[in-house]
């Protein structure tokens, strides 16, 4: 059983008309179809969700049996622990070269509340929210719910989906109140080089309006490739009463579940605001993940076991980019960081006559797929390989964009056999006809 778009809801439930313009995170919806699927009787190799596979380092485990021992199951600061708020002014902010008051630190659960919380603190209606796309669809999705304007910034293949201060000038204006970057990059796995991030912070100080904040989501900070460093937005001259600075446990620690994330503001004032936030939300986070994240971001312990995972993904990023490059119609770069490859599958859906078919579908049915889905859907039903369409990672600037994102979070085994079957899927015509006449359902 799928679940309903929320454009479908029945308006007689006497929902406020804001919950239809909220979007989502397609990669979770995703799942109640791969579920579906498998019902079916086969399981499916999952290339759908961004969460790593390796398990929380030991050293983590044991600090948050200790907390929990220690009775730390109670309402804390909502702010945070001072102490573990203490250990991100330093360690983060201080690899960054910022000297950071641990009151301009707030803690969350995961890295999602600060995103929206940004843009209800800091947009009125009608102001621009500049956003990368394709990128992390939660920046996107949040927009017109809080009555601002979406400003897509489009991450070019041809530059290795970074970009430009010319490019990111062209889309400031007086109304511009936010602009998120990522790197490296949901999706695209994109990393920016230091000219590339001077060039943004000139461009961003010279034509932002004063009020504007650069938000710098730095969750993959710990996953770069082939010798590649991570460098903040944050540590450039100038950017540091501009930024907000976002990370977390999840990825650098392979911690989804812990649900310890943070955001390191310009101000005292601004991280006040996201405290009363996020009292009104939910009031704090267990104390006994904060110590663990303590422990994460201090501990001696932690450096070998974040090499080794990043070792592995590079080693799934070899053997995956290689074998894609392989299928005839798919072209893929290799991604500097994070741990997903975007291949560009344009070739493999004119053989297929996927771009025919999709524009022979019901307007509705366009107007929530694309070409590119269809192949997506086509992999999930008939090869039992789940993926993610460009679509899911931005709906604005996504049109003739066609390409999928393939977690690489998972053995390389399956990593092996997900390749093999989206090389058989991309030769495979009949069955894609057969597919589209089936009646299955052709949005996600």
């Amino acid at each position: 059983m799928s679940v309903a778009p929320i454009d479908s809801i029945p308006a007689e439930i006497g929902l406020a008309t804001r919950v239809a313009l909220l979007g989502t995170e397609e990669a979770f919806s995703f799942g109640a179809r791969i579920r579906q699927v498998e019902a079916e009787g086969e399981r499916v190799i999952r290339c759908n969700l961004g969460q790593p596979d390796f398990p929380l380092p030991r050293h983590i485990v044991a600090e948050v049996v200790r907390a929990l021992e220690a009775g730390m199951t109670t309402y804390c600061d909502p702010q945070g622990l001072p102490e573990l708020r203490a250990t991100i002014a330093r360690e983060v902010g201080g690899s960054r070269g910022m000297d950071v008051d641990p009151e301009r630190v707030v803690v969350y659960p995961g890295g999602r509340p600060p995103i929206g919380f940004a843009q209800q603190a800091y947009c009125n209606a009608g102001d621009e929210v500049v956003f990368p796309t394709p990128g992390y669809p939660l920046f996107e999705s949040f927009v017109p719910y809080v009555g601002a304007v979406p400003v897509p910034l489009s991450l070019k293949e041809s530059r290795g989906f970074s970009i430009t201060g010319e490019d990111l000038a062209a889309v400031l204006s007086e109304r511009t109140k936010l602009v998120f970057l990522n790197f490296p990059s949901n999706p695209t796995g994109g990393v920016a080089s230091r000219a590339d991030l001077e060039d943004i912070s000139r461009a961003f100080l010279k034509h932002a309006p004063p009020s504007a904040r650069l938000y710098s989501d730095e969750s993959y900070e710990a996953i770069v490739f082939d010798g590649e460093e991570h460098i903040s937005l944050a540590s450039l001259p100038g950017m540091e009463s501009r930024t907000i600075v976002a990370s977390g446990v999840s990825k650098t620690y392979s911690w989804t579940g812990g649900r310890v994330g943070w955001a390191i503001y310009p101000t005292v004032a601004e991280a006040k605001v996201h405290r009363n936030l996020n009292i009104n939300y939910f009031a704090s986070l267990p104390p006994y993940n904060q110590m663990g994240a303590k422990l994460a971001l201090e501990s001696d312990e932690s450096a070998p076991a974040i090499r080794e995972m990043v070792e592995a993904f590079q080693r799934r990023r070899d053997l995956v980019v290689t074998g894609l490059n392989e299928i005839e119609g798919v072209h893929c770069q290799s991604p500097k960081g994070a741990f997903y490859a975007f291949p560009n599958v344009a070739g493999v859906l004119e053989e297929l006559g996927a771009l025919e078919a999709f524009r022979a579908l019901d307007p509705e049915v366009r107007r929530r797929s694309s070409p590119a889905t269809l192949f997506q859907l086509f992999l999930l039903h008939r090869y039992r390989v789940a993926t993610m369409d460009r679509r899911s990672f931005g709906i604005q600037g996504s049109d003739g964009q066609h390409f999928l994102r393939l977690s690489i979070a998972t053995g390389d085994q399956e990593l092996t056999a997900a390749v093999d079957r989206i090389a058989r899927a991309s030769r495979d015509r009949e069955g894609f006809r057969s597919f589209l006449a089936s009646g299955v359902r052709l949005t996600p």
